[in-house]
């Protein structure tokens, strides 16, 4: 097997001539035969025992060709695209075929390729971070955030009810003297000051004792969705059944040890401050990241292949099956509740799909102009890494993934490295495109 020839006949698209020698057509053609001979019924012969000669005589020369061909052209095509050095991507294929003989097998097969890829100024790029400031009142908030999540409900006897309070009643609505649908409940939970019904009501529940019962007289608002009831007043005769309120836990030593491995508050409140700053780090670190990504990606110079968007929303929406498969639903499910059909999500996949892939793109290129590659080590090291996230031996992570493929992962990464290094990172407020890539950070 041979390439004769490579030809740009396109943006990313190449014709390559491939040939393949007389003798291995020959034996892909006998290969064909015997397996194909079981099947096949010659006059005077029993079913499968004819000679290939007499098989070809009766159904012509070439009657197993293109199984032939169909078993050699993967295999043919692959040494080709390598002896080019090309690299091909997921796309459509053109085959023609050039000949099949007795001299063998000559195809032409059009691809489509990586695109050719310009870039500069990738080297110094700036980004602004947020200072790093965490206060006493930072820390506050977070505890208040631990007691509210160890809070209990206590029941209340001794006054009204507040906004705050969850409440149990029952109500009867009507409009005009006349019930109507959803307006009735017993022994209902509400959260008053929470706005869960409608404008007004939560209102005239405060205020009132338990075993209270009252009329709340509300106005539905114009745009309520049961246009019935749009615009209409209201009266709700309410009873209540009880109070209940959010008991907070004391901030004390004892509450430290609760809700945290350290024995004393200052420890605790030590430990916040830390976490807190390692967060927030992390955070314009990630908004550093997005920044300095944005930039890269507009500093990409190339004719993408619509292929190359299309494989990767293929990616995007295979993962993002696997999610809403883990949380007990699938993209059907997910488009019938969204009212979206799979062109609507594909939409909404494409923006993300041009960034990750025209990143991929800029950073493969930056990899080749500054030569950065991964040592051996390194390369060991992903491949004993990805054994332990698969929970495979090593030996079948690296038969399963291409050493070549996690040479490239790897060298992308680097390249990151190699222009996050070299950038100027200043502290501010990011504003226009970089404070955009900095929200989406969060």
């Amino acid at each position: 097997m041979s390439l004769k020839s490579s030809n740009k006949v396109a943006a990313n698209r190449y014709q390559l001539e491939v040939a393949v020698d007389a003798e291995a057509f020959e034996k892909a053609v006998e290969t064909a035969y015997r397996r194909e001979n079981k099947k096949i019924a010659i006059p005077g012969f029993r079913k499968g025992k004819a000679p290939r000669k007499f098989v070809e005589k009766y159904y012509g020369e070439k009657v197993f060709y293109d199984s032939a061909i169909n078993a050699l052209y993967p295999d043919a095509l692959d040494e080709a695209i390598k002896e080019s050095a090309l690299e091909m991507i997921e796309d459509k294929v053109d085959f023609d075929l050039v000949s099949a003989d007795a001299n063998g097998l000559v195809f032409k097969a059009t691809i489509t390729t990586k695109p050719e890829v310009e870039i500069s100024g990738y080297k110094g790029l700036t980004a602004l971070k947020k200072p790093i400031d965490v206060t006493d009142k930072d820390v506050d908030d977070e505890i208040a955030r631990v007691r509210d999540r160890n809070s209990r409900m206590v029941t209340v006897t001794d006054r009204e009810a507040k906004n705050g309070d969850i409440v149990e009643i029952d109500f009867d609505g009507s409009v005009d003297g006349k019930p109507f649908s959803g307006g009735k409940a017993k022994n209902y939970n509400l959260t008053l000051g929470a706005g869960q019904f409608i404008p007004g009501f939560e209102d005239q529940v405060a205020g009132h004792k338990t075993g209270d019962e009252f009329d709340v007289n509300v106005k539905f608002p114009e745009d309520y969705g049961a246009k019935d009831l749009a615009g209409k007043d209201a009266v709700f005769a309410v009873k209540l059944h009880e109070i209940k309120q959010k008991e907070l836990p004391e901030v004390d030593d004892d509450f430290v040890k609760d809700v945290s491995e350290f024995d004393t508050l200052g420890q605790y409140r030590e430990d916040l401050r830390k976490k807190l700053t390692e967060a927030r780090e992390a955070r314009e670190k990630d908004s550093v990241d997005n920044q300095l990504i944005d930039k890269l990606v507009s500093a990409v110079k190339a004719e993408i292949p619509e292929a190359m968007y299309t494989a990767r929303i293929n990616d995007d929406m295979r993962d993002f099956g696997y999610r809403l498969q883990s949380q007990g639903m699938n993209l059907e499910t997910y488009m019938k509740y969204t009212g979206l059909d799979e062109k609507g999500l594909r939409d909404q996949f494409r923006p993300q799909a041009e960034r990750q892939v025209k990143l991929r793109l800029a950073l493969e290129k930056i990899a080749s102009l500054e030569n950065i590659k991964p040592t051996d080590e390194e390369v060991e090291k992903e491949f004993s890494k990805l054994a332990e996230g698969y929970k495979l031996e090593v030996e079948k992570v690296k038969k399963a993934l291409p050493r070549e493929d996690v040479e490239k992962d790897l060298a992308v990464e680097k390249a990151f490295d190699f222009v996050r290094d070299g950038a100027v990172v200043a502290e501010g407020e990011p504003e226009g495109e970089e404070a955009k890539g900095a929200s989406s950070a969060e």
